[in-house]
This record gives C-alpha cells, sequence and structure tokens, in this order.
C-alpha cells in the first residue's frame, strides 16, 4: 500500500502514543490476585480478593502488534528520510559567518 509521507509521519504517532498506552496498563501490579483473610469469628473467615478484569496476555499481545506496526512504518519513514532529496536555499547548509 502507498501512502502520503504525511500520512506515514501521522500514523507513527498514533501507534507511539498507543504503544505508550499499553506500556503503562502494567504498573502497580495490576494483574497479581491480591487477596486478605480476616477472622471474624472462630468458624468464620472475611476473605477479600482483587482480581484483574483482563489477562496480562490480553494487554501483550496488543502491546506487540501495535509496537510492530509502529516498526513497520517507522522503518519505511526512514528509508524515505535517506532516499530522498529536497530542494533548500544554499545558505541553508552553511553556518553563520560574522562578516
Amino acid at each position: 500500500m502507498k501512502i502520503k509521507l504525511a500520512e506515514a509521519l501521522l500514523r507513527r504517532k498514533e501507534l507511539n502514543d498507543k504503544v505508550g498506552q499499553l506500556k503503562e496498563i502494567n504498573r502497580d501490579g495490576l494483574f497479581e490476585v491480591r487477596a486478605t483473610r480476616k477472622k471474624v469469628t472462630e468458624d468464620i473467615d472475611d476473605i477479600v480478593a482483587a482480581v484483574p478484569k483482563i489477562k496480562l496476555t490480553q494487554v501483550s499481545a496488543g502491546y506487540d502488534w501495535y509496537a510492530k506496526q509502529l516498526r513497520f512504518v517507522d522503518a519505511a519513514i526512514q528509508q524515505a528520510n535517506w532516499t530522498t532529496e529536497i530542494e533548500v536555499p544554499d545558505m541553508t547548509m552553511q553556518d553563520y559567518k560574522e562578516e
């Protein structure tokens, strides 16, 4: 598929943001099962458990997919960067010289 360089740059930013969001999800032990047990009476215990609603594998698979797409689009942009020439005024590439 051929797209404009501007579209590729925009997609790279979107993918980079998505990868960053998914990277932050696995913080603060989100995927740990935590439980506490308190003795209420001699025969009854009160158990409180915090169980994650999603699995780490679900987040990991999404992260891996978006990271791979980011690498693909970044490689295409870098290839264009090294093979594309643009026209600039001659003095753009010179250093400042005090007269």
